[in-house]
């Protein structure tokens, strides 16, 4: 990092270091932002749009007054850059440096503080100096579970993104291992882009897209082929596969709030239908993709009449049960019990949420929960057999722990009353030991009188 006379002390002398020395980092070459490098980073790419980068900087007027550190609270500062969530210097000039570098960047007001400037720190149509640090930079995370990462090459234009159920015409290019295996050009309807033999991880970042976009995804197996592979690509089982992928053009369909109840009854009979159909090929993911619509559009209607209020329940009611069938498939088993759950709130006394549940919270080793939802299936449908089987599979499952317990215990305890008899043998010697120095000191001293008597 620099240090204090680094930075010059006045206006006048600062313009002229960085014309020096600096570089125009901006596109349109207004020397809005003036980059000198302190410290070159390590060879390699630079973040690439809506990137999470990490830094460290200081910020300073130019008479070499600081208002701002992140040292000072030793703590970096993390953003996604390039997605105007900062100062657009900091967007333009952290796009410009590799990982590990060290720059400075003198910055108009208009690519910082503008005209106001800031209370109590900066004065109005003030220029400032950064100091940066790029310490690391990751792809964007698109997935909860970190399963899809993002890199943007090429931002797109706009601020619409494709909607499930859009049709978008993309460019492919798709490589594992750094081998080409896939590269065209395909249209499909977002939420069922594996009938095209796309893989989901491209399907779900389409909402994310703006038309003209350029984007390179990291897609893991539980997103990509999975555990069988894509033999016809050449591809194993569990393998990370990397999409480079182009939206050309996009068609969006009716938002929620664009359609009217009639249409969304007429528009769920379908959707149910496309979910069921990739229920029963397996491919659960999507089947949830369906299901998940149709929830999202009727959850909050209410109808106008007792046969149009029912539709509607039965259309969330099924959606919601069918969506906890394939979060068992896939093992997200929180996912069911918050399915199942609300299933329940519209009837209590549903036999399949209550069984799906139970094995849900069986699989999540909650026994006793488990078993008092099998017993309610039991209590709803006394002729269960499947319900009775899994309470003898809880109530053994219970022993089991219980039994794994007493051992655990049984050995924590012997263990403790062994170190406790070992403290005490221990003890005991060093007692001993201590007498015996203590009675050998006393002779010691006996003899040592006795010598010291005068002799007559």
């Amino acid at each position: 990092m620099t240090t204090d006379q680094d930075l010059p002390m006045d206006g006048q002398s600062a313009t002229a270091v960085f014309a020096a020395k600096g570089i125009d980092v901006t596109a349109n070459k207004d020397k809005g932002v003036i980059k000198v490098v302190k410290r070159p980073g390590l060879d390699g790419d630079r973040p690439m749009i809506g990137d999470r980068v990490t830094v460290h900087y200081t910020g300073k007027l130019l008479t070499g007054k600081k208002f701002d550190c992140s040292r000072d609270r030793k703590e970096p500062f993390c953003f996604n850059v390039g997605k105007g969530q900062v100062l657009k210097a900091w967007d333009i000039g952290v796009l410009s440096m590799q990982r590990g570098e060290v720059c400075t960047l003198l910055c108009k007001p208009e690519y910082a503080y503008g005209t106001a400037g800031n209370p109590d720190k900066i004065p109005p149509n003030s220029p400032v100096v950064f100091e940066m640090e790029l310490l690391k930079f990751e792809g964007e995370v698109l997935t909860d579970d970190g399963g899809i990462l993002r890199r943007i090459k090429v931002k797109g234009d706009g601020y619409t993104n494709p909607n499930d159920g859009a049709s978008v015409d993309v460019h492919l290019e798709g490589r594992c291992g750094g081998r080409l295996f896939d590269c065209r050009d395909v249209s499909f309807i977002v939420g069922e882009a594996e009938d095209k033999g796309v893989p989901l991880g491209v399907d779900r970042a389409m909402d994310k897209m703006q038309k003209g976009e350029c984007c390179v995804l990291s897609i893991q197996p539980k997103y990509g082929f999975g555990s069988e592979g894509k033999p016809e690509y050449k591809i194993g089982p569990d393998q990370e596969i990397i999409y480079e992928v182009t939206l050309k053009d996009f068609k969006r369909v009716k938002e929620s709030w664009e359609m009217d109840l009639n249409e969304k009854l007429t528009l769920a009979s379908g959707i149910k239908h496309k979910g069921n159909h990739y229920f029963k090929a397996g491919r659960y993911h999507q089947a949830v993709i369906q299901y998940q619509r149709i929830v999202s559009w009727l959850e909050m209607e209410c109808g106008t009449g007792i046969e149009q209020q029912k539709r509607i329940q039965d259309f969330v009611l099924t959606s919601h049960l069918n969506l906890a069938l394939c979060f068992l498939r896939i093992k997200e088993f929180s996912q069911v019990v918050e399915n199942c759950n609300k299933v329940i709130e519209l009837d209590e006394n549903n036999e399949k949420a209550l069984y799906r549940r139970g094995e849900a919270r069986l699989l999540r080793n909650e026994f006793s929960l488990a078993m008092a939802d099998f017993q309610q299936v039991l209590q709803v449908n006394p002729s269960n057999r499947a319900a009775r089987s899994q309470i003898s599979i809880c109530q053994s499952k219970i022993k089991e722990h219980h039994e794994q317990d007493k051992r655990t215990y049984a050995n924590m305890f012997q263990k403790f009353a062994e170190r406790d008899a070992k403290t005490g043998r221990t003890k005991r010697r060093r007692d001993e030991s201590m007498r015996n120095n203590m009675n050998g000191e006393v002779g010691i001293k006996r003899r040592r009188r006795s010598q010291d008597c005068p002799s007559y």
